[in-house]
């Protein structure tokens, strides 16, 4: 009976590893993918930026939210250009295979209307897996003080 317990305890021991493993690798995905996605907007890489972000996205600022072409077209023309992306902080929520949730703190410098700017954000990012591949549902900015903590 006690061997018995034992092997079952190990059993779930070692599917419990596994699945935090994966769930970490996938953290790990999400993080790189959200990095990448900070510098293809600084290098205005519109090409792999319309492959990651969904058809349906949308994208929240401080002066409005627009959905994927909007942003891109912003993005390509300069008219807000990402210059730098200065991560502070980052945490990821994996729920299910298919929905991950990344909020990063930053400090953006852009250029916008003319001018440089620097802001403290916080940024939420929603992705959903299709078809194997991470796309970017959404994308908010909320305005913070350089003080603001992401609890993890």
């Amino acid at each position: 009976m006690r061997t018995k317990i034992t092997i079952i305890a190990m059993l779930l021991f070692v599917m419990g590893t596994s699945l935090s493993l994966a769930q970490s690798t996938v953290e790990q995905e999400i993080t790189e993918l959200s990095k990448n996605k900070w510098q293809w907007m600084a290098d205005k890489e519109v090409d792999k930026l319309a492959i990651l972000f969904h058809a349906q996205s949308k994208f929240v600022h401080m002066s409005g939210t627009w959905k994927k072409d909007k942003e891109l077209e912003i993005i390509k023309s300069g008219s807000i250009w990402y210059k730098k992306a200065e991560v502070h902080d980052v945490a990821v929520e994996v729920f299910g295979d298919e929905l991950a949730l990344l909020w990063n703190r930053i400090t953006l410098l852009a250029h916008v209307r003319g001018n440089d700017v620097s802001n403290e954000f916080t940024v939420t990012e929603v992705y959903k897996k299709e078809d194997g591949i991470w796309q970017l549902l959404d994308l908010t900015f909320s305005s913070v003080r350089d003080t603001h903590e992401i609890e993890h």
